[in-house]
């Protein structure tokens, strides 16, 4: 099997000043087309760390993939040192580079200076992918078997997130073309309502029973819920489908209920897809989610042909006056309650004209009500054309989270009540 090795190359990483996000995706792209990853690991700012663990990666993987380290500044070391590491001490430009490096800061309206065409710069011999998202390039080095034992391709991608996810692809290809690769096959199902624990519980008989050709991994995300890929090699493509086709019908016997999609998905793309081209339409109302839920609905590309509007109706006086919940409903019941959830999703829904409508009415905080709900308890209601549904739920988090939680808590509730109004029609 293909082994592979993920560097982030940057003390800003090593700090904790920024997230690295870029290693889980470049993960997920290699175990797509069959490339294990042995290993990841983070090198600081220094010429000879760089140098001494990336020939370390070399030396153990077949691929190794770095990000960062490759920007216009004077304290971006690392093309110096992938230069010395491939054994080029000079700098050649690109011209493609430099080409889509004039690019994109005319379309800026920015001047182009000397330490600009730096970045078109490259060590002598590499290869190079042309960055169609930025200024640094993709940069190739090519080792034969006689400097680490074995053939090597060393992959050094930009830093920035939405460069080096943009040029995944074009690595990937680059790795397919350049390496035998053992065809894996994979089936995606995305879950949400159970806990990876509870989940991996239930489905324990089926997982143990799986072929041996098989893998199942769990993928928990608390805006997605939990992603099961099932992967299988070894065998010729038309049997490896049907067994994959086999396991998958045997899973929805055990979890159908949690299960709302067979692709790599959302919970607000899986609704787009429920009303785009339907004519129906949606909207939400939103007290302790602040507009989360809309935010997650309209980043979906075409959400504008279903999607209507929102109301942040965070204060008492607009859920009153601009959603119509009446004053005696919040004195009798609390904001947070079953009636008020009705309410304010009754209430937009006739605001809007909207054929659906969500609602959200909790406390994200740590801190209860007087009327004995605790910190990280929602109300959601659901309204359409068949009535008016509410749910409570609880979480324990921080505030952020659970408002991560209580968004798609209601995304999915909004999920099933559209599901079965479309099975009884």
């Amino acid at each position: 099997m293909i082994t592979s090795s993920i560097c982030t190359i940057g003390d800003e990483i090593l700090i904790g000043q920024i997230v690295d996000t870029n290693s889980s995706r470049i993960a997920q792209e290699l175990g797509n087309i069959g490339v294990a990853v042995k290993e990841m690991r983070s090198i600081a700012d220094d010429h000879n760390d760089i140098i001494t663990s990336l020939t370390d990666a070399l030396s153990t993987c077949d691929v190794v993939i770095t990000t960062g380290g490759l920007g216009p500044t004077k304290d971006d070391i690392t093309k110096a040192a992938l230069g010395e590491l491939f054994g080029s001490k000079r700098m050649v430009e690109h011209p493609g580079q430099m080409s889509k490096v004039i690019e994109k800061l005319h379309s800026r309206g920015l001047d182009i200076l000397d330490i600009n065409k730096l970045q078109a710069m490259v060590p002598e011999g590499c290869e190079v992918l042309v960055n169609q998202f930025g200024t640094a390039p993709v940069m190739i080095f090519n080792f034969g078997a006689e400097r680490f034992g074995h053939p090597a391709t060393l992959y050094a991608l930009p830093g920035v997130p939405h460069e080096a996810i943009g040029m995944l692809p074009y690595v990937m290809e680059d790795i397919k073309q350049k390496t035998s690769l053992e065809e894996v096959r994979y089936r995606t199902i995305m879950t949400f309502g159970m806990a990876e624990s509870a989940l991996s519980k239930k489905i324990e008989d089926w997982e143990d029973s799986l072929p041996e050709s098989m893998h199942l991994a769990y993928l928990p995300n608390t805006l997605t819920g939990v992603r099961l890929r099932l992967s299988v090699k070894g065998m010729n493509p038309e049997d490896d489908e049907k067994a994959l086709d086999t396991e998958i019908e045997k899973l929805k016997a055990i979890i159908g209920d949690i299960i709302y999609s067979e692709q790599d998905d959302t919970l607000e793309g899986t609704i787009g897809r429920m009303l785009r081209g339907t004519g129906k339409t949606l909207s939400c109302a939103e007290s302790c989610t602040g507009g989360e839920i809309a935010h997650l609905i309209t980043t979906v590309s075409g959400s504008s042909e279903y999607f209507l509007g929102s109301v942040t109706s965070y204060a008492v006086s607009v859920k009153e006056n601009v959603l119509g919940v009446p004053d005696e409903v919040i004195k009798e019941y609390g904001l947070v309650s079953s009636q008020v959830a009705s309410a304010m999703a009754e209430g937009v829904r006739k605001l809007t004209g909207s054929t659906y409508a969500v609602a959200t009415t909790g406390l994200a905080g740590k801190e209860g009500d007087e009327f004995g709900n605790p910190g990280g308890t929602v109300w959601i209601g659901v309204t359409g054309p068949k009535g008016t549904k509410t749910i409570k739920k609880q979480y324990k988090n921080d505030r952020i989270r659970n408002i991560e939680r209580f968004a798609a808590s209601a995304l999915d509730f909004l999920r099933q009540m559209i599901d079965s109004d479309t099975k009884s029609c």
